[in-house]
């Protein structure tokens, strides 16, 4: 069963950091490239960042941009998000999700989703 699986999701002050860890089963993750997405309550879901299957090319939405970094292991078959100077309005539940084709930050392109972890910002 294809499987994509997120963690280290948790509650964490403003300003705080944390790092999320995506793994696979079934499929051989490092063959593919990842893409972070965040859904808020009442909101669409909206793409946080994409990292190539060799992880020499990244992009970030706006609103993330130098506070965000994905990066991956593929030795160990890991994509990771690390978010730094949280804000309360990245509170939502983020997932990863693999995509086969063009770079993109649409989520209608891509094709297999992990269940999401909770992240929430707060004081």
């Amino acid at each position: 069963q294809l499987q994509l699986v997120e963690s280290g999701g948790g509650s964490v002050q403003p300003g705080g950091s944390l790092r999320l860890s995506c793994a696979a089963s079934g499929l051989a993750l490092d063959y593919y490239s990842i893409g972070w997405f965040r859904q808020r309550p009442g909101k669409e879901r909206e793409g946080v960042s994409y990292i190539n299957s060799r992880g020499d090319y990244t992009i970030y939405a706006d609103s993330v941009k130098g506070r965000f970094t994905t990066s991956r292991d593929n030795a160990k078959k890991m994509v990771y998000l690390q978010m730094d100077n949280l804000k309360f309005e990245d509170s939502a539940i983020y997932y990863c999700a693999r995509i086969v084709g063009s770079a993109s930050l649409r989520a209608d392109r891509y094709d297999l989703w992990g269940q999401g972890t909770q992240v929430t910002v707060s004081s």
